[in-house]
């Protein structure tokens, strides 16, 4: 049987004895059952939020969507956001949700609160990016908190995270180009056996 731990697959015999950590893998297709299983979650979980609650830039036409776990002091954070305008340029809509790996109380929790308190949030983004100063009325949405534990439920080790359209999870900063043609080579039909 499969059971979810936390963020964690694992699967547990019948009589509940033994537990087995592992990814399951279909040595014909060689796919990750796990990883699949994983990802139908993920995409789940997403499509239960809100789009109200994340901040979103995107072009009037695009073809792929991209879900970021973002910490507003993150390096790689701000360098992807910096090129933000690049990923639109390619047909990819930027959907961000907050991640303070800090946590609760932490400055950049605090930060990520004004930022989504903010009557302009995008703008507020755009400037706690570049190490400017947000204020912002105090508000308590929940929405940092829900932001936070989902990425805990997704497994998030640090940031950016991006989430797929198909649910898969990038952990790290992939440059507008790279992430494009990642994008374009995950829609691609698998070569036959023999094919280059």
């Amino acid at each position: 049987y499969e059971v979810r731990i936390g963020p964690k697959l694992a699967y547990v015999s019948a009589d509940a004895r033994y537990v087995l950590q592992a990814e399951i893998i279909d040595l014909a297709t060689s796919e990750n059952l796990t990883e699949a299983r994983r990802e139908g979650l993920r995409r789940a979980a997403l499509a239960s939020l809100s789009e109200s609650s994340m901040i979103i830039f995107a072009p009037a036409k695009y073809t792929d969507t991209i879900t970021v776990f973002t910490d507003i002091d993150c390096g790689y954070c701000r360098k992807l956001h910096q090129q933000v305008a690049d990923y639109n340029a390619r047909g990819i809509r930027v959907r961000y949700l907050a991640f303070p790996r800090s946590g609760p109380g932490a400055p950049s929790w605090q930060d990520a609160e004004k930022v989504w308190c903010s009557a302009d949030r995008r703008t507020a983004l755009t400037r706690a990016k570049r190490g400017e100063k947000v204020t912002a009325p105090d508000c308590k949405t929940g929405i940092i908190a829900q932001h936070f534990n989902l990425g805990r439920d997704f497994g998030l080790q640090g940031t950016p995270g991006i989430v797929l359209d198909s649910g898969e999870l990038i952990g790290g900063y992939l440059s507008p180009a790279e992430l494009a043609d990642y994008l374009a080579e995950s829609k691609a039909p698998p070569a036959k056996v023999g094919q280059r």
